[in-house]
């Protein structure tokens, strides 16, 4: 019995100093009332008693709840700390009471006790499941005649119910008595319902003073510099140029920062600067078709043309659309006469139907050019041989045709010995009609080879 006593007063030390310990703890239970339904079990600590706790749990010799004695119980909890709960009991139950050396009753008397309890919990109420350790003292009275005193030591499980801070208990505990003559050893189980009775607090977090206002410096444009140094305070700048705009000096309406060329006005597509000419000849390249070459205005910036390729250009040559030198005024020196020889001697070249045969009666007008060819002023003279036909047929094949005849011809002029560095020999199928492919008339015509004399 000391020993218990003494078991009992170290567990309310231990758990006194450490309510001291969290006496600043925000996590305290409220004040919180909860309602139990208890049994009384006087059967099992006499078993335990008169034998052994492994003999009874061996054979299984423990009170079951219908040998019990139920009863109703309110119980009153206040948190001391995080892990620390006053609870406060006050219960009542009609009961055949054993009293310790005394003939057992046979009438059921009202039995109430009270007691005060320590309950050191092993988590905080945060979470579901709150397991505890319970000491205290308590008073009871039987029948309004008896009094006694007893010490309540056990333990619990609390089951807390969301963020209401309501929770279910289940208690167990083991009364020993402290009068002997009045109280009697035994278990006393509970399960009960408890919710807080006041409302949790708040602490209300006092916001800090505001920070002094500050007196910003005037900036009426927003540009981020103060009217005292700004040149322009309405119109909003840059500070590299006091706060006005980046200016436009050549007000072409693009800023200095951008434009290539800040004091002559130009355009945005060529970078502020104005409209280029490449080749310095007056004429702007967007004027000019030639914008790398020096021209003039009347050729749009190109230079004089010379159509004909020889050396002499248009305004000076006499023959533009002929090849001729510059000391016959850009005309050919070829004769008119001779001229005459070669378009007779085209018109009488024939061939065999569809090839590439030249037929006799062409020799006639072929020798004609030879001869014109060999004279000694005409050394300088060359010949274009060139093979045309309808359309008759498929345009590959009529190429194909048109230069095996200019090649027929050329063979006639080498087998005759004229250097063939002055023959010049080339097949344009259909591609150069003279007349209408639509007529007989007109394919007779394009079906030629024609045979122009030039200057080498």
């Amino acid at each position: 019995m000391k020993k218990t006593i003494l078991t009992l007063l170290t567990i309310v030390v231990a758990a006194t100093s450490f309510a001291q310990n969290e006496s600043g703890s925000l996590n305290k239970k409220r004040p919180t009332l909860s309602v139990n339904f208890f049994l009384k079990d006087f059967k099992t600590p006499d078993l335990i008693a008169s034998s052994s706790l492994s003999s009874v749990l061996n054979n299984k010799t423990w009170s079951k709840p219908p040998a019990m004695s139920p009863g109703l119980s309110i119980q009153y909890f206040e948190g001391l700390s995080d892990h620390l709960d006053f609870m406060g009991s006050l219960g009542g139950s009609f009961l055949v009471y054993p009293m310790l050396g005394k003939p057992k009753s046979s009438n059921d008397k009202f039995l109430l006790e009270a007691d005060a309890n320590l309950n050191l919990k092993f988590v905080t109420d945060d979470y579901f499941v709150v397991p505890f350790l319970s000491a205290g003292a308590g008073l009871s009275m039987l029948g309004g005649t008896y009094f006694g005193a007893y010490i309540p030591f056990g333990g619990g499980m609390q089951f807390n119910l969301g963020n209401s801070e309501s929770f279910l208990i289940t208690q167990m505990s083991y009364r020993i008595p402290v009068t002997t003559s009045t109280a009697n050893y035994h278990f006393n189980y509970s399960l009960g319902f408890g919710s807080p009775l006041t409302e949790k607090k708040v602490t209300k977090l006092i916001p800090p003073p505001p920070p002094p206002v500050k007196v910003e410096p005037k900036d009426t444009d927003k540009d981020g510099v103060v009217d005292s140094v700004d040149k322009c305070p309405t119109v909003p700048g840059l500070a590299k140029y006091q706060g006005c705009p980046i200016p436009d000096t050549d007000k072409d309406g693009i800023n200095d920062e951008q434009d290539k060329c800040p004091t002559v006005a130009g355009l945005a597509k060529y970078q502020g600067c104005p409209i280029p000419d490449t080749d310095k000849d007056g004429i702007n390249d967007e004027e000019d078709r030639c914008p790398t070459v020096a021209g003039l205005a009347r050729y749009q910036g190109c230079p004089i043309p010379d159509t004909d390729k020889d050396g002499v250009n248009d305004e000076e040559d006499k023959c533009p659309t002929e090849v001729g030198p510059a000391s016959n005024g850009g005309c050919p020196l070829i004769s008119v006469e001779e001229k005459k020889i070669a378009q007779s001697s085209s018109e009488h070249v024939y061939f065999a139907t569809g090839k590439a045969v030249l037929l006799t009666k062409s020799y006639k007008a072929l020798d004609d050019i030879i001869a014109l060819l060999n004279q000694k002023d005409n050394a300088t003279l060359g010949l274009d041989i060139e093979g045309h036909t309808d359309n008759v047929g498929s345009a590959a094949f009529n190429l194909k045709l048109s230069q095996s005849r200019a090649n027929a011809v050329s063979a006639y002029f080498k087998k005759k010995g004229v250097d063939m560095k002055r023959i010049m020999a080339k097949g344009y199928g259909q591609t150069v009609p003279v007349a209408d492919n639509k007529t007989a008339e007109g394919r007779s015509k394009n079906r030629r080879v024609e045979l122009k004399l030039k200057e080498m």
